[in-house]
């Protein structure tokens, strides 16, 4: 299963967050989507959007002072 990949560096809140929301509503369960920011506050505003959508934050890391935030698609929630 690939990893579908948002590179947001640069991009200040709430952008990456609504990238992230917008990917993720078009990704089946279990897909795993990695998002890149540069700005440190974003991962914590992504954890808490997974927090409250029901994904799951399985990953984050920071390199350089580049932060890798990898989530996991859980399935829609039923109408």
């Amino acid at each position: 299963m690939a990893e579908s990949l948002i590179d947001a560096q640069f991009q200040k809140n709430p952008l990456p967050v609504l990238r992230a929301a917008r990917r993720l509503r078009s990704m089946a369960a279990g897909e795993k989507l990695r998002v890149l920011v540069s700005a440190a506050e974003v991962v914590g505003d992504l954890r808490d959007y997974c927090r409250t959508s029901g994904h799951a934050l399985i990953a984050s890391s920071e390199t350089r002072g580049v932060f890798s935030i990898t989530i996991r698609c859980q399935a829609a929630p039923s109408a």
